[in-house]
């Protein structure tokens, strides 16, 4: 940019900034989309995390270059926007999925998770995850079926004993008495 206004160096730097900070960055196609139907999308975003904003695609692609992100280049044709994610990704995409599910305007198109550029077939795959409690859950039951497994063998242990031992005392009824004498007897008395 040659000489550029203040307002637009304070967007580049402003998109730079957000793109650096956020977990992740999801660009869409609002095509069609309207001012209704975005306000809908962006109150649905905000619980699990995400801020959608329109820039210029201009501004974004200086930022974008500034970043090195230059994949997301290809991106910014159309009417983009960019959801901001603070926090779960996969949630984020997961709404943004099945708003596109039930306003065909919207198009997810790509986007940025940590320093690596996505398509469109990654935010999808990313949508489908299970949600962060799920995969905490998950992590949690494998690391603790191994020590159940092992409270249960500890637990056998004497209870098995103690099984053994009573079968053999009810199995030895007369012959208990016979265990019994040969354990009292003098050795060599046989």
């Amino acid at each position: 940019m040659e000489n550029p206004r203040p307002e637009k160096v304070a967007v580049v730097a402003e998109v730079r900034e957000r793109l650096e900070g956020a977990d992740a960055a999801l660009l869409t196609e609002y095509r069609g989309l309207n001012v209704k139907a975005l306000a809908d999308l962006r109150r649905q975003l905000r619980p699990a995390g995400g801020e959608y904003k329109v820039y210029k695609n201009t501004l974004v692609r200086f930022a974008v270059r500034e970043l090195g992100a230059e994949e997301l280049e290809a991106l910014l044709t159309g009417p983009t926007a960019i959801t901001f994610v603070t926090g779960d990704a996969a949630a984020v995409a997961k709404t943004l999925r099945d708003y596109a599910r039930t306003n065909q305007a919207l198009v997810v198109k790509g986007g940025m998770l940590g320093t690596k550029v996505l398509s469109a077939a990654d935010v999808q795959a990313l949508a489908d995850l299970p949600s962060r409690d799920v995969l905490l859950a998950q992590v949690a039951g494998a690391f603790q079926a191994p020590l159940t497994k092992l409270a249960g063998l500890l637990q056998a242990l004497p209870r098995n004993f103690a099984y053994g031992l009573k079968a053999l005392i009810d199995q030895g009824g007369a012959g208990g008495a016979a265990v019994a004498a040969t354990a009292t007897a003098e050795p060599g008395e046989d």
